[in-house]
């Protein structure tokens, strides 16, 4: 396996063993792009966690926090949408062999 595959499955890995991570990128997705909006999509989810994750999504380059007057708006990057169309994949896998 080349450095690029393995490094690719490290950074997938990584994010998406992340608690919140995979349903955050999907509810940024899915049109939820202010703060509040996305806490409320998310069952069970504090405002703790949603502020952790928020910066790690930043930090890793999944995501992009726009100030648009004295609004917030998280948006995806290519980053991000490459994401949301692996968990959509997984998803999928998941219905079609497992029965879920």
């Amino acid at each position: 396996m080349s450095n690029k595959v393995s490094s690719g499955f490290e950074i997938l890995h990584e994010l998406i063993k992340l608690t919140w991570v995979p349903e955050i990128i999907k509810s940024i997705a899915l049109g939820n792009e202010n703060y509040t909006t996305i806490l409320k999509s998310i069952p069970y989810l504090s405002h703790t966690e949603l502020n952790r994750k928020l910066k790690i999504l930043l930090n890793k380059n999944v995501i992009i926090r726009q100030e648009e007057g004295s609004k917030i708006h998280y948006r995806l990057n290519s980053f991000g949408e490459d994401l949301v169309h692996i968990f959509n994949h997984l998803e999928e896998l998941e219905e079609k062999y497992l029965g879920a």
